[in-house]
């Protein structure tokens, strides 16, 4: 019986072309369910031989490591910061912006509440 081994929403097309060469180039039976035409299912990557999941799983799991790592070297590269090291590089750019957005958060909650009384 067939087992669903990757979805295919939102995937880049390149890492799904990855994905198809990695599990042919490694023997393993499968095939691809295309997206539907309304969006309700965005396609995917099946195994034809369940028992053969755990293997590939293990290599795919080991692909996206290695293309995670490859995406925060090039983050790092090209200079892109998270929150955290943002807001310790830079508090006065940060700072002003998290209130405004707690601010605003705060009025479209409270606003109703306050409008009904």
């Amino acid at each position: 019986m067939a087992k669903l081994l990757f979805h295919l929403r939102n995937v880049p097309d390149d890492e799904a072309d990855d994905v198809r060469q990695l599990l042919t180039a490694h023997g393993f039976d499968w095939y691809e369910t295309r997206p539907g035409p309304w969006g309700i299912s965005g396609g995917a990557l099946w195994l034809r031989d369940a028992d053969a999941h755990a293997d590939a799983r293990r290599l795919l799991d080991d692909y996206q490591r290695r293309r995670r790592e490859q995406a925060r070297e090039r983050e790092a590269r090209e200079g892109r910061q998270g929150f955290l090291e943002l807001l310790r590089e830079r508090p006065e750019f940060v700072l002003p912006r998290l209130a405004a957005i707690v601010a605003l958060v705060l009025l479209v909650l409270a606003l109703p509440w306050l409008l009904l009384r």
